[in-house]
């Protein structure tokens, strides 16, 4: 059994649903964005109330758990009432949390997502202990023992482990996926690139391969046919801009499009799997960490482990909490098997 580390964010989630919640769609000539509305100065009842566990380093974690995979966490909390429920969620897990830090000095991250009737959310976030990991939590050691280590998006002063954690993997052989953080790309593409360079799979979702790139995805612009569905040229752009190295697997999630990847010779495009969305909390930590334990399962076969990523993240997006709708490999292969005309397309 192959040995997987995460390191990223954890959180306590507390889920907010109302009925009340309106979707303001404004739109320029160059892009076009939605918010989430309330009326001001109004009490709004809620329709719907739960909490659960959530950030990407619990995410992936309890995901590479279900999928089979000796996972190991790193992740900072506090001392409180939210590290406890944080740990009592793990009891139910195989995931080894001897590498995570805790200090009793700092506040564990809390979040709270305001859901939409449409399953989008909007995320109130205090980080907390998330943005304090230093390179003095990092177990070396232990670390030196994995075969993937999978990084989810570090904020604020976590980030500054991001170089020489990375530097560390490629030095000892270790796979990488990057799931790169907003914290990092603010740098600019000239910062990030010592990251890409490094790592095996890169997955961003498209605002943020935007921001890191530089290039605009235009409304205004001729789309091309990608096979059966469509594939914008500015998305092959920013995959070809982000493929820095030979060996590298570059992804971009497009919500409820689907996703596109890059390895240098073909481009891919796999549609959604079909779901009832509750909530898509979660799920691109679903899809990038299945994404690359797929690369595994199917002998890096790319169309298919982006079906797989689909896949799960479909069973997240259908329950309230990032980690209620997990399932396991033979899951998903039956999932697929039950709907064989759903596919990936390539060129």
């Amino acid at each position: 059994m192959k040995k997987v580390f995460t390191i990223g964010s954890a959180t306590m989630d507390v889920f907010v649903e109302s009925d009340a919640a309106n979707i303001v769609s404004v739109c320029t000539k160059d892009k076009s964005s939605d918010f989430m509305s309330y009326p001001y100065g109004a009490k709004i009842d809620m329709s719907n109330f739960s909490s659960n566990v959530g950030g990407g380093g619990v995410n992936t974690a309890m995901n590479f758990a279900t999928l089979g995979y000796d996972t190991s966490a790193i992740f900072k909390i506090g001392d409180d009432i939210y590290s406890s429920g944080i740990l009592n969620a793990f009891k139910k897990t195989k995931v080894n949390l001897d590498n995570i830090v805790q200090d009793k000095s700092l506040s564990t991250g809390f979040s709270i997502i305001l859901v939409s009737f449409q399953g989008d959310r909007t995320v109130l976030a205090n980080r907390g202990a998330n943005a304090l990991i230093t390179i003095k939590d990092i177990n070396f050691d232990a670390l030196k023992q994995a075969d993937l280590l999978y990084i989810a998006p570090l904020n604020g002063n976590s980030n500054k482990v991001l170089e020489p954690i990375v530097k560390f993997a490629h030095e000892n052989d270790i796979r990488v996926c990057f799931n790169a953080g907003t914290t990092s790309l603010k740098k600019g593409f000239k910062d990030i690139k010592k990251i890409l360079c490094t790592s095996n799979v890169v997955v961003m979702n498209k605002d943020e391969a935007m921001m890191c790139t530089g290039v605009e995805v235009r409304p205004d612009t001729k789309t091309e046919y990608f096979s059966k569905e469509i594939i914008h040229p500015d998305i092959r752009t920013m995959l070809k801009q982000l493929k820095v190295t030979n060996y590298q697997v570059i992804v971009i999630t497009d919500g409820k499009k689907g996703a596109y990847a890059y390895d240098g010779k073909k481009f891919y495009f796999c549609p959604t799997f079909p779901s009832d969305v509750v909530s898509t909390l979660g799920a691109g930590d679903a899809f990038a960490s299945t994404f690359c334990a797929a690369l595994e399962r199917t002998n890096i076969d790319i169309g298919k482990s982006l079906m797989y990523g689909s896949v799960v993240s479909a069973s997240v997006v259908s329950k309230f909490g990032a980690t209620e709708g997990l399932i396991s490999f033979d899951d998903v292969e039956k999932c697929l098997a039950q709907n064989p005309d759903y596919t990936y397309f390539e060129a």
